[in-house]
């Protein structure tokens, strides 16, 4: 699990599907361009690669069980019959002085949110209505499937005392620019 200092940060972004955490992250991750001393950790998952926004690396269950055995996740966990992790380097990025958002899972942190004491979580979300529009829109699943996730959506609300909620219901640039705005004062 991720060790930190006192001054560096994990961001762990989470929120439903269609919530769209990736719009949010790659608008971020423009933004900042490297003028900040911030990373953005790529997610390790057992689904194929396909034509969708994400941008993860896709392992094979073998070669995810494999990198499970040796230690090399920092954090994993299964949903939706899929492997996740988020890769062991962000232990190196964090002794190194850098901010680093994660794109967790809100199942995740709600197991372990006690031992993700120095971890700012940050939940993106989006009106019920717009998730389904989203998920609809990506074309991936049955509407049997999309409205398992809505359901989940609604079941799994992260609490926390430091949780930042951002809103993704309106224009992307509102969204990605507070963000933005958040991970540059925590890299300031």
């Amino acid at each position: 699990m991720v060790s930190q200092g006192q001054s560096t940060r994990v961001v762990y972004v989470m929120g439903p599907s269609g919530a769209g955490k990736d719009s949010v992250l790659r608008y971020a991750r423009r933004e900042l361009d490297g003028r900040y001393p911030v990373l953005f950790a790529h997610r390790y998952i057992t689904r194929p690669q396909g034509d969708d926004i994400e941008d993860y690396i896709a392992l094979s269950p073998g070669e995810f069980e494999l990198r499970l055995a040796h230690g090399l996740f920092a954090f994993d966990w299964d949903a939706y019959g899929w492997r996740y992790g988020i890769g062991a380097e962000v232990d190196l990025w964090c002794a190194a002085g850098l901010t680093v958002v994660v794109d967790g899972s809100r199942q995740h942190f709600l197991k372990h949110r006690a031992a993700l004491t120095q971890v700012l979580p940050v939940h993106i979300t989006a009106p019920a209505e717009t998730l389904k529009q989203r998920l609809i829109a990506r074309e991936r699943e049955t509407p049997a499937a999309i409205e398992k996730r809505l359901e989940r959506s609604a079941a799994l609300q992260p609490v926390a005392p430091t949780l930042v909620t951002i809103d993704n219901g309106g224009p992307l640039e509102v969204a990605g620019s507070a963000f933005a705005t958040l991970l540059r004062q925590l890299a300031g």
